[in-house]
């Protein structure tokens, strides 16, 4: 099964620009370390926005949990880096109530990997 919406998912840039890509944040700086192996920077932080939106749109949900917010899925499966390589991820999206389209909370290297 596939994340519904696809077309519409909801990307935030400061998700990834200062989060996802902040090697200084609290959270976030091992998971800008990992994304910077794979050639995603900052400063194009829609590279890896996009990468994430194929990585949905090519993955399978692998678990939905009920949140007081809406559901959340766990999708997992490749992505593809700026230079070709193929790493496997795992993402978090909430498709909270009220909203079109599944919105990004995290992601991070599957420990498939």
């Amino acid at each position: 099964m596939r994340l519904p919406n696809l077309d519409q998912l909801i990307i935030e840039r400061d998700k990834v620009s200062e989060y996802l890509l902040n090697p200084a944040h609290r959270y976030g700086a091992s998971k800008a370390r990992f994304f910077g192996e794979f050639g995603f920077q900052r400063e194009n932080w829609t590279i890896l926005a996009d990468a994430l939106r194929e990585h949905a749109r090519t993955s399978e949900i692998a678990q939905v949990t009920e949140t007081g917010f809406g559901p959340r899925f766990m999708v997992e499966g490749e992505l593809i880096a700026p230079d070709g390589r193929k790493t496997r991820i795992r993402t978090i999206w909430q498709f909270d109530r009220g909203q079109i389209a599944p919105r990004l909370i995290t992601a991070y290297p599957s420990r498939q990997s």
